[in-house]
């Protein structure tokens, strides 16, 4: 049997070892995230939502929901920022379209939106490397 570590709470501990009743299972530290990680996890979080808006513009407006519903017109409201610059470039508005309307201002705003993460994350990884 090869011992290779001491719990002092139950003795030597091994691959073959079982711990005794009583033993308290070994805590596991959390990995320390260092900042260009931290940044790249909240950069993702932030596009994510982004993308998560213009998609349930995307759906509700071919869904034809209507906006008298404080949450759709909500999401709509939010959503509009995102997406309004390219309205103004197509010349399209999808809110005062009929119904089942495809937006594809906001499907050119989803596919900017992903670049643009790409980009980004790129970016903070080519800075976050260690010096060879």
């Amino acid at each position: 049997m090869a011992i290779t570590g001491i719990d002092h709470a139950t003795g030597p501990v091994g691959p073959d070892t079982v711990p005794g009743p009583g033993a308290r299972p070994a805590r596991q530290r959390r990995p320390q995230v260092s900042g260009p990680e931290f940044g790249r996890r909240v950069l993702i979080l932030a596009f994510g939502l982004v993308q998560l808006l213009i998609g349930l513009r995307i759906v509700l407006l071919v869904l034809d929901m209507p906006g008298s519903n404080s949450l759709v017109a909500g999401i709509l409201d939010l959503s509009q920022t995102l997406v309004g610059p390219f309205e103004a470039i197509l010349s399209s508005d999808a809110l005062h379209a009929p119904a089942g309307f495809l937006d594809l201002a906001a499907i050119l705003a989803l596919l900017v939106w992903t670049i643009l993460e790409i980009a980004v994350l790129r970016v903070i990884g080519i800075l976050g490397r260690e010096p060879a």
